[in-house]
């Protein structure tokens, strides 16, 4: 399952997390982010262990999603050492999902 991930927790569970993790920055009131969820939970449970899969919700957590530049939702952002590695914007098939983010394991 998902991690849900807040302003407070995102570094110590982003930042310094020592696997790849996956962020997909979402809101309750956003079709295609509600399309993207059950895709985000699939990843999340083909890669526990592998990598960090979580959600921010861009009204609740808004420091982050400024200091990223979170525009447009969904945004997924892959982050690894602490950097963004890659990103992407709207719904994306999760095979797109699955290899970008294998590719940072």
């Amino acid at each position: 399952m998902a991690l849900e991930i807040t302003d407070s927790s995102f570094q110590e569970t982003v930042l310094k997390s020592d696997k790849p993790v996956l962020v997909d920055f979402w809101a309750v009131w956003c079709g295609p982010c509600r399309t993207l969820g059950p895709i985000i939970e699939e990843v999340a449970n083909d890669f526990e262990g592998k990598a960090v899969v979580g959600k921010v919700d861009v009204d609740n957590n808004q420091e982050i999603s400024m200091q990223y530049g979170i525009r447009n939702i969904p945004t997924v952002l892959i982050f690894k050492n602490g950097e963004v590695v890659d990103k992407l914007v709207g719904v994306t098939p999760k095979e797109v999902i699955a290899e970008k983010l294998s590719a940072h394991l």
